[in-house]
């Protein structure tokens, strides 16, 4: 039985920035508070946290003076910063860099265009996209399918925008529809903020899990992104299996099994993917 790991699967480059700032300043001692989970894995955040990272939500930094609190990747909206000026807060600032720049020209439109329709095309909730609608004074429309566009007046200007994180084929699927929707005299501009990085991995993985009997998807259950990877996994290999940690993984999964890959979203780390390995091989020892 040969065990392989996806050497494209795991951390982004925003994430892997993340825990490098937030482990560089716990070695410095003292507190460190992080607003929202550093990674949407479980197994991530309880390491760090065993370092002395304290995750809290954003009623809590309201209630926080001279504090350090590290922004992961996801990025913030403006208020979070206005509160962190307040309260005398010392900001980390990990916000991906592709996030950043998103936000950026989302804030730049909307005061450009202040009557047109700010579309962002994400999941609603997600961590990313409160800090879009943010740069908007919460106006932006939030749309997560094709079914959502029915929300839309194709008789104003519409700019649209998607989470970086979101399928590049949906995203298109969406320009196509309001190209042909939208009104004469209105203007529809779409703009291409999807991470490549990112994206690039759905191929990736597909071709992973075509070349294995049994996949083992390893992620936490939070993350979207490990959801819309796993869901690509199964298009090509039904033997795929999603796992939050080592203990997960089922014996009789392995069963008649050849080849096994194991394979991760962008918020899943090396060491998680090398843990399972190793419980895997250990079912094989045992026999």
């Amino acid at each position: 039985m040969h065990v392989e790991i996806d050497e494209n699967s795991g951390f982004c480059f925003g994430v892997t920035t993340a825990i490098r700032r937030a482990e560089e300043k716990l070695a410095e001692g003292g507190r460190l508070y992080c607003l929202g989970d550093i990674v949407h894995n479980g197994m991530e955040v309880s390491r760090l946290a065993a370092q002395g990272l304290q995750t809290i939500g954003h009623e809590e930094l309201k209630k926080l003076y001279g504090a350090t609190v590290l922004l992961r990747a996801h990025g913030e909206p403006p208020e979070t910063y206005t509160i962190a000026r307040n309260h005398n807060i010392e900001i980390i600032d990990a916000t991906c860099p592709v996030v950043l720049a998103l936000q950026r020209r989302i804030y730049s439109q909307c005061r450009r265009c202040p009557d047109a329709q700010i579309v962002i095309f994400g999941k609603k909730g997600h961590a990313e996209v409160l800090g879009l609608v943010g740069q908007t004074n919460q106006n932006a429309i939030v749309i997560e399918s094709l079914d959502d566009l029915n929300r839309l007046d194709f008789t104003r200007d519409i700019y649209l925008y998607s989470q970086t994180t979101k399928s590049v084929a949906e995203y298109r699927q969406i320009i196509d529809f309001c190209k042909k929707n939208i009104a004469p005299g209105a203007v529809f501009k779409s703009f291409d903020t999807i991470c490549r990085q990112v994206a690039n991995r759905i191929s990736a993985v597909k071709d992973f899990a075509a070349t294995h009997d049994i996949i083992i998807f390893v992620c936490g259950r939070k993350s979207s992104n490990g959801k819309a990877l796993f869901d690509q996994c199964l298009s090509v290999n039904r033997n795929s299996h999603l796992v939050e940690n080592p203990s997960e993984i089922l014996r009789e999964w392995l069963s008649g099994a050849q080849t096994i890959g194991i394979c991760g979203a962008t918020s899943t780390p090396k060491w998680l993917m090398e843990a399972c390995k190793k419980q895997i091989e250990s079912f094989s020892k045992e026999k």
